[in-house]
C-alpha cells in the first residue's frame, strides 16, 4: 500500500521533469520570437487560472486538502461541496479512557490542509481534538496548516477583569501555533483585540453578510437594530448601517457569570420593530430580559439574531417560553436536538462564506472583499 502511494505522488512530478528536461534542451536553437511567444502563452496561462479556481471548481488542485474533526462535520462537508475539493479521509477514535488517537488516511506531504473544527461543547474534548489532529499534520510535512475555528471556545475570558483570573483567548492562541498551526480563519471572534493574541497570520470573519441578507429579504417594517449591552455597539451599528435603520443599546450589568441584569433602553423603540444583535447566546438569559426590557418600553415585536447558537442549560426551554418572535442563528455550531424542535430558531448557513475565504486564503488573494 505505502509503495502504491508513494509511486502515485513521486510520477506526476518525474514526467514533469523529464518533460522539462526535454524541452529545454530544443529551446537552445529557437529563435527569440519563439521564446517570447511561448512567455506570453505561460504568462496567459498563469493569468486565467486563479479565474478558473475562483469559480469554486478546485477540484483539479491537488495541493489543497480540507479535513475536519468531531464537533461539525455537516459544516465540513458543505464546505467541500461549495469549494469543489473531497473532504480529507481521516480516523478519529477514542481509547477507553477517552484519549483520542487520531490517523490520517491519505497523503499531505506539501499540501495546503485547512482543518475544520468549531470548539463548541464539549469544549475541552473538541479543543485537543484540534490539537491532536494539527500534531498529526505537522509530523506528516504538511506545506502549510490553517485552522478554521467558526467558533473560538474560551474567548470571553479576554482580559484581567477580576484578580486571579486567567486569559484564557490567549492561551488557547499559544496553544493552537505551538501545535502547529500557520494560519488561523476565525468568525465573529467574542472581542476583536483576541487576533493580537495570535503570532500568525489570523483572519476575521463576520457572519453579517449572511444575516444582513436575511433580514433584508424579510424586510420587516419600522426596523430597530438593538445592541443587548455595551461591548456590542460596534457590531450593532455596522449592522444598523447596512440595513439603513436606527440603533438602540440596553444597558446591563453582569452581576456574575451568566447573570446579567438589565436595566434602561436607550433610544427610541416605542411601536417599533426590534431586532438584537448579539455573536454569543448561551444560556439566553441576557437574550430574555432584553426581550422583555423593550417590550415593556413599547416595541412593537422582537427579532434576535446571533452569530454562534451555543445555548447552553436552560437556553432552549427560555427561548420557547419566551416572547421573542424568530432567532435567528447560523451553524458555527451543531443546534442540540431540543433546539431543531422549537420553530422560533431558524438557522443559516455559512458555509459559502468560509468556503470562499477558504479559495482566497489558497490562491493568496483578497479575503477583505468578502465583507462587501
Amino acid at each position: 500500500m505505502n509503495e502504491r502511494n508513494t509511486t502515485a505522488v513521486l510520477s506526476p512530478i518525474s514526467e514533469q521533469a523529464e518533460e522539462t528536461e526535454t524541452i529545454s534542451q530544443p529551446a537552445l536553437a529557437l529563435s527569440s520570437t519563439a521564446i517570447l511567444d511561448g512567455k506570453q502563452k505561460a504568462s496567459g496561462t498563469d493569468k486565467t487560472a486563479p479565474e478558473k479556481k475562483r469559480s469554486g471548481r478546485l477540484a483539479d488542485d491537488k495541493r489543497i486538502k480540507i479535513f475536519c474533526g468531531s464537533s461539525n462535520k455537516p459544516l465540513a462537508e458543505e464546505i467541500c461541496k461549495f469549494v469543489g475539493v473531497p473532504l480529507g479521509e481521516t480516523r478519529l477514535q477514542r481509547f477507553s479512557d477517552g484519549e483520542v488517537h487520531f490517523q490520517l488516511l491519505e497523503n499531505v506531504r506539501g499540501a495546503d490542509v485547512f482543518l475544520v473544527q468549531p470548539t463548541c461543547f464539549p469544549v475541552d474534548q473538541h479543543l485537543v481534538e484540534l490539537l491532536i489532529m494539527m500534531d498529526a499534520l505537522k509530523r506528516a510535512s504538511a506545506g502549510r496548516i490553517t485552522v478554521v475555528i467558526p467558533y473560538y471556545g474560551y474567548a470571553r475570558q479576554d482580559r484581567k477583569d477580576r484578580p486571579r483570573v486567567a486569559i484564557t483567548s490567549k492561551l488557547v492562541a499559544d496553544l493552537l501555533t505551538t501545535a502547529g498551526a500557520n494560519r488561523a480563519l476565525l468568525v465573529d471572534l467574542h472581542a476583536a483585540q483576541i487576533q493580537g493574541f495570535f503570532n500568525i497570520p489570523v483572519d476575521h470573519l463576520f457572519a453579517s453578510p449572511v444575516l444582513v441578507s436575511y433580514f433584508r429579504e424579510l424586510d420587516l417594517p419600522n426596523l430597530t437594530v438593538v445592541s443587548p449591552d455595551a461591548g456590542g455597539v460596534e457590531r450593532a451599528r455596522f449592522f444598523a448601517k447596512k440595513l439603513d435603520v436606527p440603533l438602540a443599546i440596553v444597558d446591563k450589568r453582569r452581576t456574575d457569570i451568566n447573570v446579567t441584569e438589565v436595566m434602561n433602553v436607550i433610544g427610541d423603540v416605542q411601536g417599533r420593530t426590534c431586532l438584537i444583535l448579539d455573536d454569543i447566546i448561551d444560556t439566553a438569559g441576557t437574550l430574555v430580559k432584553t426581550v422583555d426590557a423593550l417590550l415593556a418600553e413599547g416595541a412593537e415585536k422582537v427579532y434576535a439574531c446571533a452569530t454562534h447558537p451555543v445555548l447552553s442549560g436552560p437556553a432552549v426551554e427560555r427561548i420557547a417560553a419566551s416572547r421573542l418572535e424568530q432567532l435567528i442563528v447560523t451553524n458555527t455550531i451543531p443546534l442540540r436536538e431540543d433546539a431543531l424542535k422549537v420553530e422560533k430558531i431558524k438557522v443559516l448557513s455559512i458555509a459559502g462564506l468560509l468556503g470562499r475565504a477558504i479559495e482566497s486564503i489558497h490562491m493568496e488573494t483578497s479575503v477583505s472583499t468578502l465583507f462587501n
